[in-house]
């Protein structure tokens, strides 16, 4: 048997090696190395406050431990890792520590199981990852806010769309409040995950059922920073729930992206001419040398679609599964690692992209009331002036036509046809797209005043911890 490999008493031969390689996670898992330290250093706490072993044990233990976390802070022990033979980065620093400690480290796995080990482990770093997800989606929402902030001293205008088509008139600053909001809400999500995952402390449940030996998990949970230690040796070492939390708080975060990304990348094309990506976010045509692609913002839509798969293949691995732990939920850690990665270097390819992204007013401006974005204020002065919804809605789209079929836009001539239709002496409505913003009078409405609120109460969300 190999040295690195933490079973093996009970077998006559030796596994085979394909075999071995096959349930490897050491590429998956390298990731988890700092956070496996701190679990191990956490039971070494809970050994020397269970009597389990002596001072000078524990302390050569810690050194060694420390001497592990130095060497992976030097990104050193990946190397040692991948040539230990160890099956996965636990048994790697498990290794590693019996090189540097031979005696004392041969005690490091007194009363502890890979289970407790890793469903610890994987709740240190789902924590940690979550804490970066929190701090990115308020970092995204913050340069939105700030972008809103210049946008609405500016004025610049929009024409808001539903399915894609003209709709009603808007402010930009309205927009990217709007783009913001969901980011704002992925914040409380990650933070959620974050304390969640540092409730209960798996780390003294052993393999299943508890040990005999007199841990002091106290000790651990208090080192570690968890709330609680476990109350169920058997749900805890089975359940994944931390990761997924946090996938599935990274799924739901790179759908938001996604959506803001798909509009930007429609805003870039010379048909709309809304935006410019900056030269530090943009990439060309090994053919064609005039392109501008923006590949940031298309990339982002795809780790979307495969964040959202990670998730749903992490949660999927589960289900079905007996109670406990099972080999299954490697393929759990895997998948929920790789969401979490993915979105953390998604979010900041995002908004780099974004900060390197100028807004064109001129254009904006000049068609935010192209499509006739102002009918809906025209049929609310209707409503306004006593004329029933159904009818005002009837006259407006009966107008709205034969303007369309003229070729023109809508004009005073209008309202006052409107007005006899009606049986109305006179009424007033917007006819530009300025006009229609500002007679906008709802909270959460585009008027300069609702968003200038709005933008006031997301910034003291945002200073809030």
């Amino acid at each position: 048997m190999t040295k690195a490999l933490q079973w093996g008493g009970r077998f006559s031969a030796p596994p085979d090696a394909a075999l071995l390689a096959f349930g490897s996670s050491l590429d998956d898992d390298l990731v988890l190395a700092p956070f496996d330290v701190q679990t191990s250093q956490a039971h070494v706490a809970a050994l020397a406050g269970g009597k389990i072993i002596d001072a000078p044990t524990a302390s050569a233990l810690h050194a060694a431990l420390t001497k592990v976390a130095a060497e992976i802070e030097a990104a050193q022990f990946g190397a040692f890792a991948q040539t230990s033979g160890a099956e996965d980065v636990h048994g790697a620093i498990d290794a590693r520590v019996r090189e540097l400690a031979p005696e004392a480290g041969a005690l490091l796995h007194a009363g502890r199981s890979r289970n407790d080990q890793v469903a610890t482990t994987l709740a240190l770093y789902a924590h940690e990852r979550a804490l970066q997800g929190a701090q990115r989606a308020r970092s995204i929402a913050r340069h939105l806010l700030s972008r809103a902030s210049e946008e609405l001293d500016a004025q610049t205008l929009l024409a808001a769309t539903t399915h894609m088509q003209p709709a009603q008139p808007v402010l930009l600053a309205f927009w990217l409040q709007a783009a913001a909001e969901p980011f704002v809400r992925a914040a409380r999500r990650f933070t959620a995950a974050a304390a969640f995952a540092k409730e209960a402390c798996p780390l003294g449940s052993g393999a299943v059922a508890g040990s005999t030996l007199s841990l002091d998990r106290a000790a651990a949970c208090t080192r570690l920073g968890f709330d609680h230690p476990s109350r169920n040796a058997m749900d805890a070492i089975g359940t994944r729930d931390a990761v997924l939390d946090v996938a599935q708080a990274c799924a739901r975060v790179l759908a938001d992206a996604s959506r803001v990304a798909a509009e930007i990348v429609l805003w870039a094309t010379p048909g709309f001419g809304y935006v410019r990506l900056g030269d530090a976010s943009s990439t060309g045509s090994s053919l064609m040398p005039q392109k501008r692609n923006p590949d940031v913002f298309e990339l982002v839509r795809g780790c979307a679609s495969e964040v959202a798969g990670l998730y749903f293949g992490a949660l999927t691995s589960t289900v079905g599964m007996p109670l406990s732990y099972h080999r299954d939920l490697q393929e759990t850690k895997r998948l929920g690692i790789l969401a979490c990665e993915r979105t953390l270097a998604a979010l900041d390819a995002f908004e780099r992209a974004l900060r390197d992204t100028s807004f064109n007013r001129g254009a904006m401006n000049a068609h935010a009331g192209d499509g006739y974005t102002v009918a809906t204020d025209i049929a609310d002065a209707l409503i306004a002036a006593g004329v029933s919804a159904r009818d005002a809605h009837a006259l407006v789209g009966a107008t709205v036509r034969a303007a369309e079929e003229a070729g023109r836009p809508l004009d005073t001539n209008d309202l006052a046809a409107l007005a006899r239709e009606a049986g109305l002496n006179a009424f007033n409505a917007p006819l530009d797209a300025a006009a229609s913003v500002s007679a906008k009078v709802t909270e959460g409405s585009t008027s300069p005043q609702a968003v200038r609120a709005g933008l006031a109460s997301m910034a003291t969300e945002l200073e809030l911890p």
